[in-house]
């Protein structure tokens, strides 16, 4: 009897040892990242989103915290494409990590999973801050969303193979609303094929393929390099002599160049919310969708 007792006194310590949160320790790059995790993984995964939408994830700093999180995370799931170039390697070597550096299973690039738009045939900075290997900001394709859902929610699965069932499960139903989704967002922007845009950064190629917009202008005189006087009074020449429908911005960019282009040229200026918590409805990656095309329908009515 007294060695039962012992047995069970043991097996209780042990698990009063274990750690109190077990689930797998995921750290997304991008809040879009971070939402789809959840999605796909539930209870099962403790998830944090290296920036938020009120961030540009160009210029981020390799902080302690993040540094302590990436040490103990079993998943890294970035945009790519040089998106983070500015921190995320820093990031990855400070962490002493072996499980999530790249080409190991705890490293995930989205990007690399979609076919990308704007890849540059000749490598100049005087161009600016352009992206070797093409356009990362894949997110506002919600077709790309579910690409990324599938090689995501296997990797959940080969990295937590106890709880494959689950992760499977949950992409699946994820994918079967995701899709449905998609089916009621194109019905929904048929008004917008053939929309101009100006946009204040090249971020918006997905969406524009996606949905048949155009970008006819950037408040960026080069991709990187804040908006100028010199630049803004072009573009207001532009617009009067040919308007688009509409300026574009999104929450982490300053709106003054967006309001002096729309003040002089009589455009409207709408800000987007680009990623999940980039408005107050874009709670989720479905209330991203559902917002940005709200907000650019109103632009048509």
């Amino acid at each position: 009897m007294k060695k039962i007792m012992i047995s069970i006194m043991a097996g209780m310590l042990w698990l009063l040892a274990q750690p109190a949160n077990a689930a797998l320790k995921v750290l997304a790059c991008e809040p879009e990242w971070a939402s789809l995790v959840q999605e796909l993984a539930q209870d099962k995964a403790s998830v944090f989103s290296a920036t938020t939408a009120l961030q540009d994830a160009h210029h981020i700093e390799a902080r302690p915290s993040l540094i302590a999180r990436a040490r103990n995370a079993d998943l890294v799931v970035c945009t790519g494409s040089e998106l983070e170039i500015g921190w995320l390697p820093l990031l990855l070597r400070q962490s002493g990590n072996e499980r999530i550096q790249p080409g190991r299973p705890g490293y995930l690039e989205a990007s690399q999973l979609v076919l990308r738009l704007e890849i540059p045939k000749a490598l100049d900075r005087a161009l600016g801050d352009i992206h070797p290997e093409g356009n990362p900001h894949i997110q506002l394709d919600p077709r790309n969303i579910a690409k990324v859902a599938q090689v995501l929610g296997d990797r959940l699965a080969q990295l937590d193979p106890t709880n494959a069932v689950a992760y499977r499960t949950h992409t699946a139903d994820f994918l079967a609303r995701w899709n449905a989704a998609i089916k009621r967002w194109e019905a929904e922007a048929a008004p917008l094929k053939g929309l101009t845009m100006v946009v204040y950064h090249q971020n918006m190629a997905y969406l524009n393929a996606w949905l048949g917009m155009r970008e006819v202008g950037s408040l960026e005189p080069k991709p990187g390099v804040p908006p100028t006087t010199a630049h803004l009074a072009d573009l207001v020449a532009r617009m009067q002599a040919a308007p688009a429908k509409v300026i574009v911005y999104v929450a982490y960019n300053n709106p003054q160049a967006a309001e002096f282009l729309s003040e002089r040229s009589k455009i409207p200026a709408v800000m987007l919310p680009f990623t999940v918590g980039g408005s107050a409805k874009a709670k989720d990656l479905f209330g991203l969708f559902d917002d940005t095309l709200a907000r650019l329908l109103a632009v048509v009515k």
